[in-house]
């Protein structure tokens, strides 16, 4: 059982309980306290170009989608 994401091993692991014990002692993912994993966009989950600006964030792309509703004016 090889796989690149924790989520498909979990999911496989279901019905063994002995050895999902002995995944979750060894191989459990940390949480995360830094990095790029936590910068996420709250709207859409994008962590490609998160914008942080203003405590918002918003990734720059839905950040031009809600500019309007937050209350952000387009000066010309």
């Amino acid at each position: 059982m090889t796989t690149t994401h924790h989520t498909k091993m979990l999911t496989q692991l279901k019905g063994k309980p002995g050895k999902m014990a002995k995944y979750n002692k060894y191989n459990k993912p940390r949480d995360r306290k830094h990095g790029r994993e936590l910068k996420k966009c709250r709207r859409c989950g994008r962590n490609a170009a998160p914008n942080a600006m203003y405590g918002l964030k918003y990734c720059r792309q839905c950040l031009r989608e809600v500019a309007q509703k937050i209350g952000f004016k387009k000066y010309n």
